[in-house]
């Protein structure tokens, strides 16, 4: 049957015709068979600020095989990567990570050591629309994750075995309503990158903590970037079975210092993030989302 539309500025612009429930229908159909398929995931990353968009980036290039889920607690991804220091929009990266820029397709100024991106929404953009173009890549943003699955493994060991969700403005009114119990997903790999001490930031580094599975936070030290960037980098690993942390909450849960407005460390960290999942995952045997091997 054809359609009575017409793509015409001239004032004859025709739609298809629709129908509200139609819409409805099919907004809940893909979100809640995305929430069904991914109860049991490959890799959950919490955060989708650079460091996690990298390394979904990375483990969704080299491995389109796995499922990837991606919790993000705000309506807008991106995390900090919008701009660079002080409100400003040039976004600077030290080499070698512009590397990952060539192959991610986005332009820069090279300054020798360093190169510039002119808006870092345009690194953020386009490395977000790369991952949600993967077929293997889930996000689920808006959504919060308010506590980690904490199981005793095969060895009789603690274990990170999957993320505890709710919608983030449920989470932000436990306070103000009677409860509202949160769903789950399961994964054998948990990579966390939710950013500094924030309002969500360090999550899974401060509830390390509060579960036992950590003495105490190192808390972040001053900015010093010749230092920060390379701890963060060589530091990213899996700091408890199942759970790899990268970014800035590693600089909170190790007491490294922060680096500022460069961008470098966020992406080479999820990447070796990502590298830290295949390992863990390769060296595993899993049923079901579980760690049995």
């Amino acid at each position: 049957m054809k359609q009575d539309v017409a793509e015409d500025y001239e004032g004859g612009y025709r739609f298809a015709p629709i129908e509200e429930a139609q819409v409805s229908r099919a907004m809940i159909k893909r979100y809640f068979t995305t929430m069904y398929e991914r109860a049991i995931s490959d890799v959950v990353i919490v955060g989708a600020g650079s460091a996690g968009l990298s390394a979904a980036w990375q483990l969704g290039t080299l491995h389109p095989d796995l499922k990837i889920t991606i919790i993000e607690a705000n309506v807008a991804p991106g995390g900090g990567a919008w701009l660079g220091g002080q409100l400003m929009t040039p976004m600077v990266i030290r080499k070698p990570a512009e590397q990952f820029l060539h192959r991610i397709g986005v332009p820069y100024e090279d300054e020798g050591d360093f190169v510039v991106v002119k808006h870092a929404a345009l690194f953020t953009s386009t490395l977000l629309s790369k991952v949600l173009m993967m077929p293997n890549v889930v996000m689920m943003n808006a959504t919060a994750v308010e506590d980690l699955i904490i199981r005793e493994d095969f060895r009789g060991q603690q274990r990170v075995a999957g993320v505890v969700t709710n919608w983030t403005l449920v989470a932000l009114n436990h306070d103000t309503q009677s409860c509202m119990d949160p769903n789950t997903i399961t994964a054998p790999v948990i990579i966390s990158a939710t950013g500094h001490d924030g309002p969500m930031g360090a999550f899974s580094a401060k509830r390390l903590v509060s579960a036992g599975l950590l003495k105490e936070l190192g808390n972040m030290r001053g900015l010093d970037m010749s230092r920060a960037e390379p701890a963060i980098v060589n530091s990213t690993r899996e700091v408890a079975p199942g759970l790899i942390m990268a970014g800035m909450e590693l600089s909170e849960h190790d007491g490294s210092n922060r680096m500022g407005p460069t961008f470098g460390a966020m992406i080479a960290s999820g990447i070796k993030a990502a590298h830290e999942a295949v390992r863990v995952l390769e060296a595993s045997e899993v049923v079901a989302g579980r760690v049995v091997g």
